[in-house]
């Protein structure tokens, strides 16, 4: 197993083929397992780079709550770029993972080639709304009364997550079979800090004007909590696209792999044979 040290937390990751990097940032409902089909499609031609968040196992889990958040979480999405990448990379995330890319991109842009930014916007509203905060704490009690299977079976139940279950129940159970398997007080810290903390993206929206990077930005059309702000985000953001998928949810890299892969790999190609300015 290979890891490295970001502050005070060891992290779990993988690397795989060569050429150009791109570094996977992963959703809180799984870890860089949940990108296999991607480094599959892409490692012939790309140095594909996945770790797993501060409480996802193997990574390290921290006991206080102080060392989680979306500060530690950027930060971390660094580390993992300046270590094994090297330099700056083609940033993929899916909804935790794609906060984590954005806020990478508002705080060291340097680090950051491309963004391919999937799932994001989970709770970001224009007005003070807690509706996520109380919803997250929940979800974090449940994970530490009870464990990681009946904290898997509540984030399994919304409708973004259901359409996945009926259209491919075999991938389904295999992103369900993964998410047990989770560290409960993990996933428990990393939902109430992170989660339920991370403030609004249209808090951002000022630096967000200013983040002049390529962006794709990508939302299922049954992932009704973010369609809103990925809309918004197509029209701040200076240069982004914004693909729509049809019959998708949440997940989308694992709800319609081979046209994620296909878009993603002709995302990233047009970015490397862009003229330099």
């Amino acid at each position: 197993m290979a890891f490295l040290t970001s502050g005070d937390s060891r992290l779990y990751y993988e690397v795989s083929g060569e050429g150009p990097a791109i570094v996977f940032a992963h959703e809180s409902a799984a870890d860089a397992r949940q990108w296999r089909e991607q480094v599959d499609a892409l490692s012939g031609h790309y140095r594909c780079i996945v770790y797993n968040a501060r409480g996802y196992i193997p990574s390290d889990v921290p006991e206080d709550d102080a060392a989680y958040g979306y500060i530690a979480a950027w930060r971390d999405l660094a580390a993992v770029v300046e270590q094994v990448a090297g330099g700056a990379a083609h940033i993929v995330g899916l909804s935790m993972g794609a906060y984590a890319a954005l806020m990478l991109g508002l705080n060291r842009p340097d680090l950051v080639n491309s963004l391919f930014i999937a799932g994001c916007g989970t709770g970001s509203t224009r007005q003070p709304d807690s509706r996520m905060r109380n919803g997250m704490s929940a979800l974090a009690q449940l994970f530490m009364d009870k464990g990681s299977e009946a904290g898997a079976a509540s984030i399994a139940i919304p409708s973004n997550r259901t359409g996945f279950r009926r259209r491919d129940p075999a991938r389904w159970q295999a992103w369900y079979d993964d998410l047990v398997t989770h560290s409960a007080e993990g996933m428990a810290r990393t939902f109430r800090n992170y989660q339920g903390c991370r403030p609004s993206l249209y808090e951002f929206e000022e630096g967000l004007r200013q983040l002049d990077k390529p962006t794709m930005l990508v939302v299922g059309d049954e992932d009704s909590g973010c369609i809103e702000v990925n809309l918004d985000l197509k029209k701040i953001l200076p240069d982004a696209g914004l693909w729509v998928v049809p019959y998708s949810g949440h997940a989308v890299n694992l709800e319609a792999p081979d046209a994620f892969n296909r878009v993603l790999a002709d995302f990233v190609a047009n970015v490397v044979d862009r003229p330099k300015s």
